[in-house]
């Protein structure tokens, strides 16, 4: 592998490390130039490099300058020569080996100062990679310092202690005081104030947080003292799962690196007997052995396809680390260049395009009942308070919405398909389906048709036996839900399909207010499988969005799945490409046209380094390139590539990356 300094090109952005030890109690500082093992040895073998040349120009004896050129050599070229030996003898070409008999070869025919001219820029061509990769580790790296080393735990009693945040555990309130950093992800359980998550979630102006709502370990509390409930562990904050899922995906290669490297021993064993033919070749024919070896050593270095070999993996890095600080954790390098190649896009309803929590919408009286619309709610609400069905807790919450008080509920019971019973005071109540509890043709059925008709599931509530009023429950649409898709569409150039297990005329009613046309309504697990085959069998790319359970074989068989992270069911996790953390669905379409930013980035590396290398083999073969020129040409189209790709580094990249996105919202 093509490598500087002997070691490979920047592939991964740290060390693997426990997951439980993503996040240390001492704060990380940037890394220090010199303290990198590349730049001190390029600083020392220009600092020879520049005490000899003068000497050396000035005609002064070679002993004044011999011995300063030979330490040069020394301290550029032995680590990488060192390296190139032991891959050697693992049969592997190493292509710096070859630089470092280039510069020998230049000393053997009397080119001292070229050979040193070409390790000294050789080796600040790697102590410049050296200190790109660090840069890049370090933006991932620094989001942990974010993250206080300690926290204020409260104890049962209402005690304060001070404790390493690290050792919170789900379940710990803490307190935070105006001013200090959130110390894990939790929900607020008291207080009010101002948390600024620019840090986190990107957003430029703090967000006000009440009970009820979440807040980021890393985030800054402004205003107000604000009591959180610990609900995830030191290693699973988002902060801790960036670092960790980024360093973890770091360690795999995409598709387009893995061909490079393939193709890389090959191209390098060419390249060594295309050396040896230049050289051998017009020797044949009379030419010199010094001008044959010059040209043959500048070649080798010319032709070396370091750049090549660099131009892939750090636009796709720097793009996974730039989406995890935005909340979109993307397990692999694979993965982001196929977010980039999607031109489909198929849809979960439930907890995707909605937020997978029910809520009441409409509370109908029965006519004969008696009862308005306070009362009916107020019994199925306390004949539903013990029961932890999804839809009892959107009745319970929706009578609590209206401050009625709920009295206390006897003689529990739950069917499973059916509904609830209780004695609700003195009267018995029983909620469930209207088609279960009193037959098709009973006339609260045409209540229940109507609203059913609307997208609405349909409770009907009984009193003493008789049809009390209907309640109508529909899931929360996102707000972003509509924007999204329109982005989503844009950007692959075809309407998002809705594929749900959830009824037709429900699933329809959601499609027509988000804009999509394509609905697939009452699919099991395998039916969405089936969907997304029938999506790639026309040729599509298929991205997959979901949540659940039910989604996770579809998201498997994707072309590349994403799951909501807030809502998402383990399964769909652990199965997904890409969790989006805080279930935003415009991060998506902005975290699509990322990748296809490090695509065009990986494109225009490879337009570079092929081009340096056409122009300089060319011009050595036809022409004279000097030695130097040939040096600064190739190192300097190796350290262009890799910056280059680093740019996606940057928050401009995102904006622009959500720019693109959402020029049709």
């Amino acid at each position: 592998m093509c490598s500087c300094y002997g070691r490979p090109v920047p592939t991964t952005l740290a060390p693997a490390r426990p997951a439980r030890d993503v996040r240390d109690a001492a704060p990380r500082r940037r890394t220090r130039i010199l303290s990198l093992p590349e730049p001190r040895w390029a600083a020392a073998a220009l600092t020879l490099f520049l005490v000899a040349l003068p000497l050396d120009l000035l005609g002064t004896p070679a002993w004044t300058w011999g011995p300063l050129y030979a330490l040069t050599y020394v301290a550029g070229g032995w680590e990488p020569g060192w390296a190139g030996l032991r891959a050697l003898r693992d049969r592997t070409l190493d292509v710096d080996l070859l630089m470092v008999v280039a510069a020998l070869g230049a000393a053997a025919i009397g080119q001292v100062l070229d050979g040193a001219l070409l390790i000294v820029i050789f080796a600040t061509s790697g102590a410049l990679e050296a200190v790109a990769t660090a840069r890049t580790a370090d933006s991932v790296r620094g989001l942990l310092d974010l993250a206080p080393a300690t926290a204020t735990r409260l104890r049962p009693g209402g005690d304060e202690e001070t404790v390493p945040a690290t050792a919170l555990a789900v379940g710990d309130v803490v307190l935070v005081r105006p001013g200090e950093r959130i110390g894990a992800d939790g929900r607020v359980l008291h207080g009010a104030g101002y948390v600024d998550q620019a840090t986190i979630t990107g957003e430029p102006l703090p967000v006000a947080k009440q009970p009820g709502d979440d807040v980021f370990a890393g985030t800054l509390n402004g205003t107000g003292a604000l009591r959180v409930r610990v609900e995830r562990e030191p290693s699973e904050t988002v902060i801790a799962r960036i670092v960790a899922m980024v360093e973890e995906a770091s360690r795999t290669k995409a598709p387009t690196q893995l061909f490079i490297e393939k193709v890389e021993q090959r191209y390098s064993v060419g390249m060594v007997a295309a050396t040896v033919l230049i050289f051998a070749v017009p020797l044949l024919f009379g030419a010199d052995l010094q001008s044959a070896l010059l040209r043959a050593m500048t070649f080798m270095i010319v032709a070396s396809p370091c750049a090549v070999v660099l131009a892939t993996m750090p636009p796709l890095l720097s793009a996974m680390a730039n989406a995890g600080r935005h909340g979109v954790l993307v397990k692999s390098a694979v993965v982001m260049e196929r977010l980039g190649q999607v031109d489909a896009v198929a849809l979960d309803k439930t907890g995707t395009l909605t937020e997978g929590s029910p809520q009441v919408t409409d509370v109908r009286p029965l006519g004969g009942s008696g009862l308005d619309e306070d009362d009916v709610l107020r019994l199925a609400a306390a004949a539903e308070h013990p029961s932890e069905h999804p839809l009892a807790r959107a009745v319970v919450e929706a009578a609590r919405s209206r401050g009625l008080d709920l009295p206390d509920a006897d003689d529990f019971a739950a069917t499973p398909g059916s509904g609830v019973t209780a004695r609700v005071d003195g009267h018995v109540v029983a909620v469930g389906s209207p088609g279960r509890l009193t037959g098709q043709a009973h006339p609260a059925a045409v209540e229940a048709t109507r609203l059913e008709a609307e997208g609405r599931t349909v409770v009907l509530v009984v009193v003493d036996g008789a049809p009390a009023g209907v309640l109508g429950i529909s899931d929360r649409l996102r707000d972003e839900a509509s924007a999204a898709v329109r982005a989503l569409h844009r950007l692959t150039g075809a309407a998002p399909v809705l594929v749900t297990g959830d009824n037709a005329a429900a699933a329809g009613r959601l499609a027509e207010r988000v804009g999509i046309t394509d609905v697939r309504a009452g699919l099991l697990p395998q039916d969405k499988v089936r969907a997304v085959r029938e999506l790639e069998r026309a040729g599509r790319r298929v991205l997959v969005v979901g949540d659940g359970v039910n989604d996770a074989p579809a998201l498997a068989a994707a072309h590349a799945g994403v799951a909501m992270g807030r809502a998402g069911s383990d399964l769909a996790l652990e199965t997904a490409d890409a969790v989006v953390v805080r279930d935003e669905l415009s991060t998506i379409p902005a975290v699509v046209g990322l990748s296809r930013r490090a695509r065009r980035l990986v494109i225009q590396n490879l337009v570079i380094a092929g081009t340096f290398i056409a122009a300089l083999v060319t011009w050595d073969l036809v022409g004279h390139l000097p030695l130097p020129l040939g040096v600064a040409g190739h190192e300097g189209s190796t350290v262009l590539v890799g910056l280059n790709g680093l740019r996606l580094l940057r928050e401009s990249a995102w904006r622009g990356a959500r720019r693109q996105a959402s020029a049709s919202w």
